[in-house]
């Protein structure tokens, strides 16, 4: 009979008691979430690759993947471990030697869990660098000790303080190269702590270190003796950062109303801020409707009392309208409300902000319609100057008024992020495009109220027999909108209807003579017409708007402005050779001799419609055809 080799019943509970306490002394670990950033080639990934390698966290199926990269991509000779590798991921990385998104990387050591944020150097690239810094409590700055402060260095400083970062590690990399010098060390720490004071970082910690060598990485440098302070593990291992969330007073976005069955209605979300127990007094925002919390609802039961960070439902003790994107706050302590606001703004497209263009605003769980209606300055990163700007071009950065469609709640960005941040998202492609941080309200939004009239659009648009609208004539100059759009309105009038044609040209005599005809302008000026064509839709009128508008985002800016099917889209879709050929005001002939720069279709660009509700081939149809199109389109539509 073969021997019994099963372990006893009480090494098992041995075993399964070290294992459930391994795992608890895991989860107790608090956890650091920090970004690497700074200057093109400074390091920053060998950095992080020397971490995880010193902290053995590597496999050995990664070591010899390591191995055949760094034969393949390695930068430091075929028999050396580039360990910049374990973090550049991406093939496009690998072939130029450079970050390009940004990466994240785990690591643990017996007294911390880290995050780490590596982010791209190239000016390019600083959007990434945002995006990594967004979630993060402190930051590495990597200085190249030969080449020392840059602009780039400049650059992610300011992002870093912007976001609200106040601990910082200047690590000056490459210390190697300059045979370990500390005048060098302490020159370059001078003039960083001179910098960062003045962005108001309160917290900097200056270590020269060797990534590729490994000194004062996770063990002190034998270079250095020069230097007595912490290695950057070590640092990394016992700074506090931050002050904790749970302090905040309590927040929650609702992202989704929890309707199961009859017997339930919960309101879901993540606790952004504070903490939240049965029987406290809440508000709605920004509704102000207050009452209590009855019930704390998790995947896994019920509790007494939710933290930050934590995703619950909240069961409340009344039956209040609550939607997603409301804010469920501490009565005793609530957030702003206000759809008017001084910002920070991080521009990260390459298609240019211009003043009062429309953008879709995504704030806590909220998307409102919004723009930026001022750019007061943006800034030098190198000398922290206002620099005046009339537009912001990619990686700008700008202090500016931020404009929304319906007020929402907020905290400031600097006493609670997560309330106080947002994002700038095009209408047309749904890229994201901007980032920013609100400073405050602008005082304007609070004291300004929408006064109701008895009498309505409605009413006004019964008494003339009719249905309002704006129809939205658009295409080239000398495309035919203002003969069309004149012919349309000869024949509504004949019918009895009330009308008011807004043409182009004769606006510029008056409501817009001060402006030009720069994109800055050009938005401006078809901004201007649409609040005028939505005060003449509410007087009940049909309103023709004969206006190039060569860019989509504004006539989308001025469809949004109205009731669902009171903007008509007419595009006059002419070919350019033919308007050219026409030119009947002689502005194609000077466009082509450079007299006029920003001329639409020759020097600016024109962007046709895509679902218009009405598509016009002008170029061969004679107008009175193309006018008829048009009222049989608004016969169809009931509009008249």
């Amino acid at each position: 009979m073969a021997p019994d080799t099963s372990p006893a019943p009480h090494q098992e509970n041995d075993s399964a008691a070290q294992i459930a306490a391994y795992l608890k002394s895991q989860e107790d670990k608090d956890l650091l979430r920090f970004l690497t950033c700074g200057s093109v080639d400074d390091g920053k990934s060998t950095l992080i690759g020397r971490l995880l390698y010193d902290c053995q966290l590597l496999f050995e199926d990664q070591l010899a993947a390591l191995n055949n990269d760094s034969g393949r991509y390695g930068t430091q000779g075929p028999d050396e471990l580039d360990l910049a590798l374990l973090v550049d991921g991406l093939a496009a990385e690998r072939e130029q030697g450079i970050t390009i998104d940004v990466a994240y990387r785990f690591f643990t050591t017996d007294k911390r869990k880290f995050v780490v944020a590596d982010t791209p150097g190239h000016e390019q690239y600083t959007r990434n660098m945002v995006t990594g810094a967004s979630t993060t409590d402190l930051a590495v700055l990597l200085v190249d000790a030969r080449k020392g402060v840059l602009t780039q260095t400049r650059r992610h400083s300011y992002l870093v303080s912007l976001l609200g970062i106040r601990q910082v590690v200047l690590a000056v990399n490459k210390m190697d190269l300059v045979d370990w010098d500390q005048s060098t060390f302490e020159s370059i720490a001078a003039e960083y702590r001179t910098f960062a004071g003045r962005l108001g970082i309160e917290h900097v910690t200056c270590i020269p270190v060797s990534a590729l060598k490994g000194d004062n990485i996770s063990q002190s440098s034998t270079h250095m003796p020069w230097y007595d302070g912490p290695t950057l593990l070590e640092y990394l291992e016992q700074v506090k950062v931050g002050q904790d969330v749970t302090d905040r007073p309590f927040r929650m976005a609702v992202q989704w109303v929890n309707r199961p069955n009859l017997d339930f209605r919960g309101f879901s979300g993540t606790i952004a801020s504070g903490t939240v127990k049965r029987g406290d007094e809440i508000v709605v925002l920004p509704s102000a409707k207050t009452t209590t919390v009855k019930r704390i609802v998790t995947m896994d039961g019920e509790l007494d009392r939710a933290f930050a960070g934590q995703a619950v439902t909240l069961v409340l003790d009344e039956e209040i309208d609550i939607s997603r994107g409301d804010v469920i706050a501490a009565a005793e302590h609530r957030p702003g409300v206000a759809d008017q606001f001084s910002v920070h703004v991080v521009w990260m497209s390459e298609q240019a902000l211009l003043p009062e263009r429309s953008y879709l605003v995504h704030t806590g769980s909220s998307f409102v319609g919004g723009r930026v209606t001022r750019i007061k300055h943006t800034v030098n990163v190198n000398t922290l100057e206002a620099l005046a700007a009339s537009h912001l071009e990619l990686n700008d950065v700008a202090i500016g008024d931020l404009h929304l469609d319906r007020p929402v709640p907020f905290d400031p960005y600097a006493e609670n992020p997560q309330m106080g941040s947002f994002i700038l998202v095009d209408r047309m492609t749904n890229a994201t495009v901007g980032a920013g941080m609100i400073d405050f309200a602008l005082r304007r939004s609070t004291n300004v109220h929408w006064h109701a009239t008895k009498v309505d659009k409605r009413v006004r648009a019964a008494a003339k027999g009719q249905a309002p609208c704006v129809l939205w004539f658009t295409g080239l100059s000398g495309a035919g909108k203002s003969v069309v759009s004149d012919l349309v309105e000869q024949r509504l009038n004949a019918m009895g209807k009330h009308t008011m044609l807004l043409d182009g040209d004769n606006v510029r005599h008056g409501l817009n003579r001060d402006l030009g005809f720069t994109d800055e302008d050009r938005v401006e000026n078809i901004r201007r017409v649409s609040e005028v064509s939505k005060l003449m839709v509410d007087a009940g009128l049909i309103v023709l708007v004969s206006f190039i508008s060569p860019f989509r985002s504004e006539r989308q800016m001025a469809r949004d402005m109205l009731d669902d099917g009171e903007f008509l889209e007419i595009f006059v879709d002419t070919p350019l050779e033919v308007c050219e050929a026409r030119d009947p005001k002689g502005l194609y002939k000077r466009a082509r001799a450079g007299e006029i720069p920003n001329f639409t279709g020759i020097g600016s660009p024109y962007e046709p419609p895509e679902n218009p509700e009405l598509r016009l081939e002008a170029g061969e149809r004679e107008a009175e055809q193309l006018a008829k199109d048009v009222v049989d389109m608004l016969a169809q539509r009931g509009v008249i």
